[in-house]
Protein backbone atom coordinates (compact mmCIF):
# COMPACT_ATOMS: atom_id res chain seq x y z
CA UNK A 1 0.00 0.00 0.00
CA UNK A 2 3.06 2.60 0.79
CA UNK A 3 4.42 1.58 -2.42
CA UNK A 4 1.12 2.79 -4.21
CA UNK A 5 0.36 6.15 -2.32
CA UNK A 6 4.10 7.18 -3.50
CA UNK A 7 3.53 5.75 -6.90
CA UNK A 8 0.54 8.08 -7.07
CA UNK A 9 2.22 11.00 -5.23
CA UNK A 10 5.34 10.92 -8.25
CA UNK A 11 2.97 10.70 -10.88
CA UNK A 12 0.64 13.55 -9.62
CA UNK A 13 4.21 15.74 -9.35
CA UNK A 14 4.99 14.85 -12.81
CA UNK A 15 2.03 15.85 -14.20
CA UNK A 16 1.67 18.95 -12.47
CA UNK A 17 5.52 20.00 -13.26
CA UNK A 18 4.85 19.54 -16.85
CA UNK A 19 1.53 20.82 -17.18
CA UNK A 20 3.22 24.17 -15.42
CA UNK A 21 6.05 23.99 -18.02
CA UNK A 22 3.74 23.60 -20.67
CA UNK A 23 1.42 26.52 -19.90
CA UNK A 24 4.45 28.71 -19.71
CA UNK A 25 6.07 27.97 -22.78
CA UNK A 26 2.50 28.65 -25.15
CA UNK A 27 2.30 31.94 -23.10
CA UNK A 28 5.93 32.83 -24.35
CA UNK A 29 5.44 31.56 -27.89
CA UNK A 30 2.13 33.37 -27.75
CA UNK A 31 4.01 36.83 -27.11
CA UNK A 32 6.52 36.31 -29.96
CA UNK A 33 3.84 35.63 -32.63
CA UNK A 34 1.92 38.99 -31.64
CA UNK A 35 4.73 40.95 -31.77
CA UNK A 36 5.94 39.99 -34.98
CA UNK A 37 2.39 40.59 -36.56
CA UNK A 38 2.59 43.50 -35.50
CA UNK A 39 6.24 44.63 -37.10
CA UNK A 40 4.86 43.23 -40.52
CA UNK A 41 1.62 42.43 -41.17
CA UNK A 42 1.74 40.84 -44.84
CA UNK A 43 4.43 38.37 -43.68
CA UNK A 44 2.90 35.60 -41.12
CA UNK A 45 5.40 33.25 -38.76
CA UNK A 46 5.49 30.14 -40.78
CA UNK A 47 5.83 27.38 -38.12
CA UNK A 48 8.88 24.49 -38.90
CA UNK A 49 7.78 20.47 -39.05
CA UNK A 50 9.77 19.93 -36.06
CA UNK A 51 8.48 23.03 -34.07
CA UNK A 52 5.21 21.81 -34.80
CA UNK A 53 6.03 18.64 -33.01
CA UNK A 54 7.03 20.55 -29.86
CA UNK A 55 4.34 22.47 -29.16
CA UNK A 56 1.46 20.48 -30.40
CA UNK A 57 -0.10 16.83 -28.46
CA UNK A 58 2.29 14.28 -29.17
CA UNK A 59 -0.83 11.60 -29.61
CA UNK A 60 -1.90 12.15 -32.81
CA UNK A 61 -3.85 9.42 -34.86
CA UNK A 62 -1.62 9.76 -38.25
CA UNK A 63 1.42 10.10 -36.99
CA UNK A 64 2.13 6.66 -35.72
CA UNK A 65 4.23 4.53 -35.29
CA UNK A 66 6.13 6.40 -32.41
CA UNK A 67 9.27 5.55 -30.24
CA UNK A 68 8.97 6.44 -26.58
CA UNK A 69 12.80 5.92 -24.64
CA UNK A 70 12.96 6.44 -20.62
CA UNK A 71 13.20 6.03 -16.99
CA UNK A 72 10.93 3.86 -14.68
CA UNK A 73 11.29 3.97 -11.10
CA UNK A 74 10.18 1.87 -8.72
CA UNK A 75 10.27 -2.49 -8.98
CA UNK A 76 12.34 -2.53 -11.58
CA UNK A 77 13.94 0.50 -11.61
CA UNK A 78 14.91 0.56 -15.47
CA UNK A 79 15.61 1.94 -18.93
CA UNK A 80 12.37 1.64 -20.77
CA UNK A 81 11.55 1.77 -24.71
CA UNK A 82 7.87 1.69 -25.58
CA UNK A 83 7.36 1.13 -29.43
CA UNK A 84 3.70 2.60 -30.61
CA UNK A 85 2.76 0.63 -33.38
CA UNK A 86 -0.67 2.50 -33.46
CA UNK A 87 -3.23 3.50 -31.41
CA UNK A 88 -4.34 0.62 -30.08
CA UNK A 89 -1.28 -1.79 -29.80
CA UNK A 90 2.32 -1.21 -28.49
CA UNK A 91 5.36 -3.29 -27.12
CA UNK A 92 6.92 -2.23 -24.12
CA UNK A 93 10.82 -3.48 -23.04
CA UNK A 94 12.73 -2.66 -19.53
CA UNK A 95 16.01 -3.53 -18.49
CA UNK A 96 17.10 -2.93 -15.03
CA UNK A 97 17.78 -3.20 -11.44
CA UNK A 98 15.46 -5.19 -8.64
CA UNK A 99 14.02 -3.37 -5.93
CA UNK A 100 16.11 -5.81 -4.25
CA UNK A 101 14.94 -4.66 0.00
CA UNK A 102 11.35 -5.54 -0.94
CA UNK A 103 12.73 -9.61 -1.39
CA UNK A 104 15.19 -9.68 1.32
CA UNK A 105 12.51 -12.34 2.99
CA UNK A 106 12.48 -14.71 0.10
CA UNK A 107 16.05 -14.63 -0.58
CA UNK A 108 16.58 -15.78 3.05
CA UNK A 109 14.60 -18.62 2.36
CA UNK A 110 16.69 -19.74 -1.24
CA UNK A 111 19.48 -20.54 0.91
CA UNK A 112 18.60 -24.22 1.27
CA UNK A 113 17.98 -24.02 -2.57
CA UNK A 114 22.15 -24.07 -2.41
CA UNK A 115 22.45 -25.50 0.93
CA UNK A 116 21.58 -29.12 2.44
CA UNK A 117 19.56 -28.81 5.63
CA UNK A 118 22.56 -28.86 7.67
CA UNK A 119 24.11 -25.56 6.97
CA UNK A 120 22.07 -22.99 8.91
CA UNK A 121 21.69 -19.26 7.35
CA UNK A 122 22.79 -16.04 8.89
CA UNK A 123 22.75 -13.51 6.16
CA UNK A 124 22.72 -12.83 3.14
CA UNK A 125 24.26 -9.71 0.84
CA UNK A 126 22.67 -8.41 -2.91
CA UNK A 127 25.85 -8.26 -5.66
CA UNK A 128 23.49 -7.82 -8.52
CA UNK A 129 19.48 -8.38 -9.53
CA UNK A 130 18.81 -7.79 -12.95
CA UNK A 131 15.77 -7.60 -14.62
CA UNK A 132 14.44 -7.75 -18.34
CA UNK A 133 11.10 -7.50 -19.10
CA UNK A 134 8.85 -7.35 -22.56
CA UNK A 135 5.60 -7.00 -22.41
CA UNK A 136 2.70 -6.53 -25.38
CA UNK A 137 -0.05 -4.05 -24.76
CA UNK A 138 -3.50 -3.11 -25.50
CA UNK A 139 -3.95 0.98 -24.91
CA UNK A 140 -7.69 2.10 -24.60
CA UNK A 141 -7.87 5.79 -25.38
CA UNK A 142 -9.68 8.03 -22.26
CA UNK A 143 -10.30 11.47 -23.99
CA UNK A 144 -13.35 11.75 -22.69
CA UNK A 145 -12.25 11.84 -19.20
CA UNK A 146 -9.10 14.02 -20.27
CA UNK A 147 -7.26 14.39 -23.57
CA UNK A 148 -4.11 12.38 -24.28
CA UNK A 149 -4.89 10.03 -21.32
CA UNK A 150 -5.03 6.21 -21.67
CA UNK A 151 -5.74 2.63 -19.68
CA UNK A 152 -3.43 -0.20 -21.08
CA UNK A 153 -3.24 -3.78 -20.14
CA UNK A 154 -1.03 -6.38 -21.74
CA UNK A 155 0.55 -9.86 -21.05
CA UNK A 156 4.55 -10.37 -21.24
CA UNK A 157 7.29 -11.88 -20.17
CA UNK A 158 10.58 -11.58 -17.49
CA UNK A 159 14.08 -13.11 -16.95
CA UNK A 160 15.56 -12.65 -13.76
CA UNK A 161 19.43 -12.88 -13.03
CA UNK A 162 20.63 -12.63 -9.16
CA UNK A 163 23.77 -12.96 -7.72
CA UNK A 164 23.63 -13.71 -4.47
CA UNK A 165 26.16 -14.03 -1.94
CA UNK A 166 25.48 -15.81 2.15
CA UNK A 167 27.35 -16.54 5.00
CA UNK A 168 26.02 -19.32 7.09
CA UNK A 169 27.11 -22.21 9.54
CA UNK A 170 28.03 -25.72 8.20
CA UNK A 171 29.47 -28.71 10.08
CA UNK A 172 32.32 -30.17 8.85
CA UNK A 173 34.18 -33.15 10.26
CA UNK A 174 31.87 -32.51 13.55
CA UNK A 175 33.23 -28.85 13.80
CA UNK A 176 30.84 -25.89 13.54
CA UNK A 177 32.38 -23.43 11.35
CA UNK A 178 31.57 -19.76 9.39
CA UNK A 179 31.05 -20.37 5.60
CA UNK A 180 30.95 -17.42 2.76
CA UNK A 181 29.79 -18.03 -0.59
CA UNK A 182 28.25 -16.92 -4.07
CA UNK A 183 25.60 -18.01 -5.97
CA UNK A 184 24.29 -17.06 -9.32
CA UNK A 185 20.36 -17.66 -10.30
CA UNK A 186 18.63 -17.34 -13.35
CA UNK A 187 14.96 -17.25 -13.12
CA UNK A 188 11.96 -16.16 -15.75
CA UNK A 189 8.21 -16.37 -15.77
CA UNK A 190 5.13 -14.88 -17.03
CA UNK A 191 4.09 -11.32 -16.39
CA UNK A 192 0.52 -9.39 -16.62
CA UNK A 193 0.52 -5.47 -16.56
CA UNK A 194 -2.08 -2.70 -15.93
CA UNK A 195 -1.01 0.45 -16.29
CA UNK A 196 -2.04 4.39 -17.22
CA UNK A 197 -0.66 6.69 -19.49
CA UNK A 198 -0.58 10.96 -20.04
CA UNK A 199 0.58 12.13 -23.09
CA UNK A 200 -1.10 16.00 -23.69
CA UNK A 201 1.95 18.24 -22.69
CA UNK A 202 3.57 20.76 -25.37
CA UNK A 203 6.45 18.82 -25.11
CA UNK A 204 7.22 15.84 -26.92
CA UNK A 205 6.73 13.29 -23.20
CA UNK A 206 4.87 10.85 -21.68
CA UNK A 207 3.60 9.92 -17.98
CA UNK A 208 2.61 6.45 -17.15
CA UNK A 209 2.13 4.43 -13.74
CA UNK A 210 2.02 0.52 -13.44
CA UNK A 211 1.08 -2.21 -12.60
CA UNK A 212 2.71 -5.64 -13.07
CA UNK A 213 1.86 -9.08 -11.85
CA UNK A 214 5.02 -11.68 -11.92
CA UNK A 215 4.77 -16.04 -12.10
CA UNK A 216 7.51 -17.28 -11.86
CA UNK A 217 7.69 -20.22 -13.95
CA UNK A 218 11.01 -22.23 -13.69
CA UNK A 219 12.98 -21.72 -10.19
CA UNK A 220 10.18 -21.36 -8.48
CA UNK A 221 6.83 -22.20 -10.04
CA UNK A 222 3.97 -20.94 -8.52
CA UNK A 223 5.81 -17.64 -6.59
CA UNK A 224 4.17 -14.56 -7.47
CA UNK A 225 4.97 -10.80 -6.93
CA UNK A 226 3.28 -7.37 -7.24
CA UNK A 227 5.64 -5.28 -9.13
CA UNK A 228 5.36 -1.66 -10.69
CA UNK A 229 6.42 1.93 -10.76
CA UNK A 230 5.99 5.68 -12.03
CA UNK A 231 8.18 6.87 -15.05
CA UNK A 232 8.61 9.73 -18.30
CA UNK A 233 9.21 8.77 -21.80
CA UNK A 234 10.76 11.25 -24.91
CA UNK A 235 8.67 10.53 -27.85
CA UNK A 236 9.60 10.65 -31.21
Amino acid sequence: MRFTKTGLTLLLCLLMAFSAYSQGSNNGSQKVYTKSRTVNKHNPIRMSHSKRKVVCPIFVDNGYPYHGIGIKVGDPFALTYKYYANKHFAVDVDFGKSASGLYSKYYSELFYEFQPATSKYYSHKVKADWVGEAKVLYQMGMEEVSPGLQLYVGVGWEIRNLKIQYDYFADEEGLPKNFQNQYERLTQGAQGVFGIEYSYFKIPVSAFMELEYYYDLVKDPGWTKIQGGVGLRYVF
